[in-house]
C-alpha cells in the first residue's frame, strides 16, 4: 500500500482483451498476451501497481478449448508477473463458434456450449489458485435488428438461454455477468437490460457487468430512443442533468450489478476493424471524454445516500479500439492506472489488517 493512497480494495486489475478486440482482419495484427501481461505488469504510479488482469477467453490469448496443462501454463505466466486473473469473457458470437441466445435451436446449443467451456476454463484458474474472484461474461450475442423482429418472443427467448446459461454456471460454481452495450439485441437499453434481468429472474447467478462507457450511451436512447434519459441535442456542459440521468440508469443497475469496468467515452459511437459500430471507449485522459471518472464512478460504487458499498473484490479498466502504437505506450498504462487510483481513492477502502 503507498502512503499517498491508502485504500487497497477493491484490487486494481487491467484488461487484456483491447489486444485482441478490433484487431486482424483488416485492422492491425493483434497484440500477443504476454506482451499486454508485461505492460500491465510494468505498469507504476506514486509506487501502485496492477493487481491482476481480466481475460477474453479467445485465441491468440487464451484458447476457449485450452486442457489443463494450457491452463497451468497460462496460470505460471500471469503468477510470474505478480498478477492474478479475475473476470474472464466467454466467446458466445457465432463467429467465434457460440451461437445467438435468441435462437432456440442450434445457436442457443452453441451458445451454452461457450458458457460451459468458459465456466470450465474459470473453474480451473480458481482450483489453480490464481484466479481469486471474478464473473464469467457473456451478451446475448444478437443484433438489435434481428431482436426487433419480435421483441416479446426474442425478449423471452434469450431469458430462456440466460437461465439455461446460469444453471451451467452454478453447476461449476460460477456467476455470469450480462454486459450492457447498445449493440446486443434485449440489452440495447437500460430498460430493457433490467427487463432481461428480471425475467431470469436469479441474481445470485446472473448479474450486470456494467462499463462506464458503454452504459453512458444509454443515457442517450442509441438503439432505443424510447428509453433515452438525457434530451435530445443535450449539453454536455450541464452537469446537472447529466448526473440526473445517470442517477436514474445507477439507481435501476446498480442492484443488479456485480463486474464494474472503469472506462471513458466521448458520447459517440465509433471503433476500429471487425467491431466498427461497438466500440466506444476513449483513452483515460482525452479530453473530449465525457465522463468525470472517479465522481461518476461513485455512482456504481455508492448507495443512494452516498454511502460506499463494497460489492466488488475488483474493477477493472475497459479500452479497446486502440491503435497498436497507442497500446504498447507504457504512459498509456501508468494513465489508466492513475484513473484506477483515484476512482479507489474516492470510493474504496482498506483491507482488514492493512491500516
Amino acid at each position: 500500500m503507498s502512503r499517498a493512497h491508502l485504500n487497497d480494495l477493491p484490487r486494481l486489475h487491467n484488461a487484456a482483451w483491447p489486444g485482441v478486440v478490433g484487431k486482424g482482419e483488416g485492422s492491425e495484427p493483434p497484440i500477443d498476451l504476454d506482451t499486454m501481461l508485461d505492460l500491465t505488469a510494468a505498469a507504476e504510479v506514486d509506487g501502485v501497481k496492477f493487481d491482476g488482469v481480466d481475460l477474453f477467453l479467445f485465441s491468440p490469448h487464451v484458447d476457449i478449448n485450452a486442457s489443463d496443462d494450457d491452463l497451468k501454463r497460462l496460470a505460471d505466466r500471469v503468477r510470474a508477473r505478480g498478477l492474478v486473473i479475475g473476470s474472464v469473457v466467454a466467446p458466445v458470437w457465432p463467429p467465434t463458434g457460440g451461437g445467438s441466445a435468441l435462437d432456440p435451436g442450434e445457436g442457443r446449443s452453441r451458445f451454452l456450449d461457450q458458457v460451459r467451456k468458459g465456466c470450465r476454463i474459470a473453474k480451473k484458474l480458481r482450483e489453480l489458485g490464481v484466479r481469486p474472484y471474478g464473473i464469467v461474461r457473456i451478451d446475448s450475442a444478437s443484433g438489435v435488428a434481428d431482436w426487433a423482429v419480435d421483441p416479446e418472443g426474442n425478449q423471452q427467448r434469450i431469458a430462456e438461454t440466460f437461465k439455461a446459461a446460469a444453471k451451467i454456471a452454478r453447476d461449476h460454481g460460477e456467476r455470469l455477468a450480462a454486459e450492457g452495450e447498445i449493440c446486443w439485441g434485449g440489452m440495447h437499453s437500460w430498460r430493457k437490460m433490467v427487463d432481461l434481468l428480471e425475467r431470469v429472474g436469479e441474481p445470485e447467478t446472473l448479474g450486470f457487468q456494467a462499463d462506464m462507457a458503454h452504459t453512458l450511451l444509454y443515457t442517450l436512447g442509441e438503439n432505443a430512443p424510447e428509453d433515452r434519459i438525457l434530451p435530445l441535442d443535450f449539453d454536455w456542459s450541464d452537469a446537472a442533468t447529466l448526473d440526473d440521468a445517470l442517477r436514474t440508469l445507477t439507481r435501476a443497475l446498480r442492484p443488479w450489478t456485480i463486474d464494474f469496468h472503469v472506462a471513458q467515452n466521448d458520447a459517440t459511437v465509433y471503433g476500429s476493424g471487425s467491431h466498427d459500430h461497438t466500440g466506444r471507449h476513449c483513452l483515460a485522459n482525452d479530453p473530449k471524454g465525457k465522463l468525470d471518472i472517479p465522481r461518476h464512478a461513485g455512482f456504481w460504487l455508492r448507495d443512494e445516500n452516498g454511502a460506499p458499498i463494497h460489492q466488488f473484490e475488483h474493477i477493472c479498466w475497459d479500452g479497446c479500439m486502440f491503435p497498436n502504437s497507442t497500446m504498447t505506450d507504457p504512459r498509456t498504462w501508468n494513465d489508466v492506472l492513475a484513473a484506477m487510483i483515484a476512482v479507489r481513492d474516492a470510493h474504496g477502502s482498506v483491507s482488514p489488517g492493512s491500516a
